[in-house]
């Protein structure tokens, strides 16, 4: 090696100068360490791989990629380049937050789903009730309910119903998805407060009848949302329907 001060050159396993006695450092291993800098792309996979279970693991692919082209490009660089740690967390990283993922999304898609339905629900019992004060409000000024076979026209023309208050969310296609008791006719009014005024059927219009036209498949078997004459709107399970009073006797 060359001595920095008088420029002689000296055997490498030397530790001071021959000529003028200075001591010797080693340039070669300086210029190294000088140069020696952390890959961009150790620290690109890293981030992705942090990032990934708030991606829903979007950046997982690539954090591993990067990863990879990392660590070769370090192990090729003699010395040149670090980050050895860094390439391997965002390697690694990944593949531990993905099984985990999909676990707590295993967990988490059902409770979802569950509450999906349950604000259908609501919003569907919300329009029923809706229905039952334009049915008092026609009442009033009809001294009538409306008739089974024409009450969604009269509803909608007399009443200022809006189209969605007669589609209930669960379901897939309207325009109505309630049927009115046909036995209510009669009696009006005066029909007793536990029984059946509007209930949740197939799609149509202006429909009408009784419980075997009711139907629960708006809220996957469940039960359905039933609208009694008292105008009180509750949510009937499938194993209490047939409890139901449809008629007056």
């Amino acid at each position: 090696m060359y001595c920095s001060k008088c420029g002689v050159e000296n055997p490498d396993d030397v530790q001071s100068c021959r000529s003028c006695g200075a001591p010797l450092t080693d340039t070669s291993a300086q210029m190294a360490g000088a140069i020696s800098k952390t890959s961009g792309l150790a620290i690109a996979s890293l981030v992705l791989a942090i990032l990934s279970p708030f991606t829903c693991m979007i950046t997982a692919i690539p954090a591993i990629i990067l990863g990879i082209v990392a660590l070769v490009k370090i192990l090729n660089s003699a010395g040149r380049l670090r980050g050895t740690g860094l390439a391997v967390a965002g390697i690694a990283v990944p593949v531990v937050a993905l099984p985990i993922t999909a676990l707590l999304m295993g967990i988490l898609m059902p409770a979802l789903a569950r509450t999906r339905q349950l604000a259908f629900r609501m919003t569907c019992a919300t329009n029923l009730s809706g229905l039952g004060k334009a049915m008092l409000i026609y009442a009033g000024d009809y001294d009538a309910l409306p008739t089974p076979s024409e009450w969604c026209d009269l509803l909608a023309e007399r009443a200022a119903v809006a189209e969605q208050s007669f589609r209930c969310r669960g379901a897939h296609e309207g325009p109505c998805n309630y049927a009115m008791n046909k036995n209510v006719q009669e009696l009006g009014l005066t029909a007793p407060p536990d029984m059946v005024l509007l209930f949740e059927t197939h799609p149509g219009w202006n429909q009408s009848g009784g419980p075997e036209t009711l139907t629960t498949d708006n809220h996957e078997g469940d039960g359905c949302n039933v609208l009694f004459i008292d105008s009180l709107v509750e949510f009937v399970k499938t194993e209490r329907l047939d409890k139901l009073r449809w008629t007056a006797d």
